[in-house]
């Protein structure tokens, strides 16, 4: 029998009070009488905003995504917009995706939003999440909403906030924000909604996204090159099919097959276990689908199409999944290429990308004699580059987790423009004789040969919270000194912002904003970094290997051998 301590009981009581719904109070009483555990775990906390905003379950209590949790916030969030933008007309505008309730949670911000007299600009239907970031400065609007959550299984929900600038909330903002929103109480939720405030937009909107797109994510590909390359899309059941399809037509891509089985949106993602390119399973049927019309590459977006997967031709023929750090590396180096061909590289460009992607990022901004600015986990830290050094310009950049940007047009990783780059790229090295894989292998060649893999280990519930946060303490109290043979030379702590050096016990500050990771630097140039996940109930570890690379014919050895060094690494750590 679980027992409920008096606290969360004082929390749980608050919510049978006539503030919130019949129904809402009847569910509780629900819970109390039959549930306690499910009653615990919808209660115990309130969502917090991480990584990419707020994300969780849907249902009914303050650990969870409801017309109370979101209405909270929102009331909150113009509270802080009218303090901020004193004597303005306010514009926010709101996107959602295809997942259950996103529809309706919406217009539930857009009610909240207008009653608190500020203007709204609600898409009609879903839409990715990059054409939001868009939308948000092409609209001059203070800020936006995206009710998503990402690639999460399909019982979560979750709730993005962008900025004027189009990316999305970082430090002062979100402290302020959520500080605005710790001091409200339920009672203050405005919900009587001023229709007249509420504007609804679509097709207009997204003409210009899609135009700005091909412009952005085209490079003087011949159109022979284009009616040469045979693509396979899927959007696995998600909001890119309202988009990509239509920019890769403008942008001159006529052989694209699109995986039917999953391109109607559908929030419960019925024919994968997760929407989310980054696990293979995800591009199963995408990948049978390019054997049968023998594509040349197939792009997989998630359900708020930020995040890009693609699978390419190995030497052999075979299909492969690129992974995250790989398609970045591909897409960084082209356009990198291209600004030096257009004598756009003055000495004021960087590129950007996070401290758990791969090193090879810096080789190649080395490499073009650009900037390699590396911030936390996560695309709002990339947008923030961006606004932090306008007299800097930005190529591209992005992340492990399968994110991509081109250019600063969106502020958000974006899988409409990085999908069309992606077929630019296979469209020239095929018209070239060559292939994107080739391409990677000749980079390795050239820049090194940098070897990345991800480790996710999930733990549900509080439990789960806790051997998570037990696991970064042993890490932290009990440091790694040698892993597989090799001796760890510094550990960067970006909780204490501190890098240490374990020879001399030097202690150099890290000047970002703190963040639950530690990064351990070997001798021999691996890398290992833990950290949990911001919104996912999981824990991650990400080893980078590199040695270097001859030739063509010695990539497939060179390769197992990296291979077999990261399993060593798992296995030392016992993570395999």
């Amino acid at each position: 029998m679980i027992h409920i301590k008096p606290e969360l009981l004082a929390r749980i009581n608050t919510w049978l009070t006539p503030t919130f719904d019949t129904e809402t109070q009847v569910y509780i009483k629900n819970l109390i009488a039959t549930n306690p555990a499910e009653l615990q775990e919808a209660f115990h906390k309130d969502l917090e905003f991480g990584t990419g905003g707020m994300r969780g379950i849907m249902g009914i209590g303050t650990n969870r995504i409801n017309k109370y949790t979101l209405g909270k916030n929102t009331q909150g969030l113009s509270n802080y917009l009218k303090q901020s933008f004193p004597g303005e007309i306010i514009k926010v505008a709101i996107a959602f995706d295809c997942r259950h309730n996103s529809q309706s949670l919406a217009k539930l911000v857009a009610d909240v939003f207008s009653a608190n007299n500020i203007e709204v600009f609600l898409f009609e239907d879903l839409r990715p999440t990059p054409e939001l970031s868009f939308t948000l400065k092409y609209l001059k609007c203070h800020c936006g909403i995206v009710l998503t959550a990402s690639h999460n299984p399909p019982e979560y929900n979750g709730f993005k906030v962008y900025w004027q600038d189009g990316g999305q909330l970082v430090p002062p903002q979100d402290a302020e924000i959520i500080a605005e929103i710790n001091r409200l109480e339920y009672a203050e939720i405005n919900f009587e909604a001023q229709e007249p405030l509420i504007n609804y937009i679509g097709e207009a909107l997204d003409n210009v996204f899609i135009n700005a797109s091909v412009k952005n994510g085209s490079f003087n590909t011949h159109q022979k090159a284009k009616d040469n390359l045979n693509i396979v899309f899927t959007s696995l059941h998600g909001t890119s099919i309202t988009i990509i399809p239509e920019t890769l037509k403008r942008a001159g891509y006529n052989q694209v097959h699109i995986v039917e089985e999953q391109a109607k949106p559908d929030g419960d993602f019925p024919t994968v276990k997760s929407p989310n390119p980054e696990e293979p399973a995800a591009l199963k049927m995408a990948l049978e689908l390019a054997e049968k019309v023998q594509a040349d590459i197939v792009i997989g977006t998630d359900p708020d199409s930020d995040r890009v997967g693609v699978a390419v031709r190995d030497l052999d023929n075979e299909m492969i999944i690129l992974n995250g750090n790989q398609a970045m590396i591909i897409m960084t180096e082209f356009l990198l290429k291209q600004w030096k061909k257009a004598d756009k590289i003055k000495g004021k460009e960087f590129i950007g990308s996070t401290i758990v992607s791969t090193p090879m990022m810096q080789q190649l901004a080395d490499a073009y004699q650009v900037e390699c600015k590396i911030g936390l986990t996560g695309f709002k830290w990339i947008a923030k580059m961006i606004k932090d050094f306008p007299e800097l310009n930005f190529i591209g950049g992005g992340e492990e987790s399968f994110g991509f940007m081109v250019g600063d047009f969106v502020r958000d990783k974006d899988a409409v423009t990085a999908t069309l780059l992606a077929c630019e790229i296979a469209a020239q090295a095929k018209a070239q004789g060559s292939s994107i894989y080739e391409a990677l292998i000749n980079l390795y060649i050239e820049h090194g040969f940098y070897k990345e893999r991800l480790v996710s280990i999930t733990k549900k519930g509080i439990e789960g919270a806790q051997e998570i946060k037990q696991m970064m303490y042993d890490a932290r109290e009990n440091p790694l000194e040698k892993v597989n043979g090799s001796k760890v030379m510094k550990i960067e702590d970006y909780q204490l912002s501190q890098s240490r050096q374990l020879s001399n016990g030097y202690i150099e500050q890290i000047h970002v904003p703190k963040s639950n990771v530690l990064i351990y630097y070997l001798e021999d140039g691996s890398q290992i970094a833990l950290r949990p996940s911001g919104t996912e109930p999981k824990i991650k570890f990400y080893i980078s290997v590199n040695t270097t690379l001859d030739n063509v014919s010695a990539f497939q050895a060179t390769e197992q051998k990296l291979e077999n060094k990261i399993d060593a690494i798992l296995k030392e750590m016992n993570l395999n």
